[in-house]
């Protein structure tokens, strides 16, 4: 492959810039996420723009430049893992809005395309990485103040296990480790130069992501699927609003849980993209949502199989 670093368009998908009105829609409809929602922001905050810890640091621990450095020195990385549909990958494009307001800064997503796996010539993917780093950098550079962020930047790798396996696996082909090691390396680069820039990776794979790729994260987040009470808090606003009562919205949620003839239930993707639409189109446009109809379309839905290993 040729030493020339490749162009921008062929390493990324479109770029987004926060705040932005569509993606904080997507990201308040992540309901039942709150927790994670919460301490990804404040990772995340503190990662690209430290001078709110500043602040607080100052006003009650002015003594307290010890565990400054600590949170300053983790690499600016973010894992997100675990089942299908969980909300990982939404939730990683769309963070960087509240992030970006809570900060008051302009924050610029840079999502990885999967073609910088590139087509398995002999330092392809090496130089791929390289490069998709080097554009993160040059762009957090440009941004980095003397007292605070004038902005940030996301690098964004979803499906993350296809760029960062497990060197420990036998049949791992020497390019694809390069390439591990080329992922390793323009991590640490951010994480040297301090710079407004983080990294997420989402994976629904977590053991087959490179150990020391793991221990470099600032927080590992693990999804699952919405358990009752959070699958209550998905479908009690669209489903009453419906006119669906109460009593029914409790029996869909008892419906869209594990049963005795499967172990799992229905991911959050299965809901909002699944079975609400459904709901809707089974009724649309001569007849109302009913209660008899919300079951029916409730009990239709089979829920995504998890992910196999194997």
């Amino acid at each position: 492959m040729s030493n020339q670093k490749p162009p921008f368009s062929e390493l990324f998908e479109p770029t987004i810039l926060f705040p932005d009105v569509d993606m904080k829609d997507r990201f308040d409809l992540l309901v039942g996420l709150d927790d994670k929602k919460e301490r990804m922001s404040k990772i995340l905050g503190l990662l690209v723009n430290s001078t709110g810890l500043n602040i607080w640091l100052e006003k009650f621990h002015p003594e307290g430049r010890s565990a400054f450095n600590t949170i300053l020195r983790r690499p600016p990385l973010i894992i997100l893992a675990g089942d299908v549909g969980a909300g990982k990958s939404e939730l990683a494009y769309t963070i960087g809005d509240t992030v970006a307001r809570k900060e008051n800064i302009d924050i610029e997503l840079f999502p990885l395309s999967l073609s910088t796996r590139g087509q398995g010539r002999v330092g392809e993917m090496t130089q791929l990485i390289s490069a998709a780093f080097d554009y993160t950098l040059e762009k957090a550079k440009k941004l980095k103040g003397e007292t605070k962020s004038n902005g940030a930047v996301i690098l964004l790798v979803d499906e993350a296990d296809a760029l960062a396996q497990s060197r420990e696996n036998n049949q791992m082909h020497h390019e694809d480790k390069a390439g591990v090691n080329a992922f390793i390396r323009g991590i640490d680069s951010l994480g040297n130069g301090k710079l407004p820039a983080a990294v997420i990776m989402c994976t629904n794979r977590p053991e087959s992501l490179d150990p020391a790729i793991k221990r470099r994260a600032a927080e590992i987040f693990i999804f699952t699927r919405p358990n009752e009470e959070q699958r209550e808090k998905v479908l009690m606003q669209p489903l009453s609003e419906l006119g669906i009562d109460t009593a029914t919205i409790n029996e869909i949620v008892k419906i869209t849980g594990p049963t005795e003839n499967r172990k799992y239930g229905l991911t959050y993707s299965d809901i909002m993209q699944r079975l609400i639409p459904t709901i809707v189109l089974d009724a649309y446009p001569e007849n109302g949502v009913t209660n008899e109809s919300a079951v029916r379309i409730a009990k239709s839905i089979i829920p995504t199989q998890p992910f196999n290993e194997n």
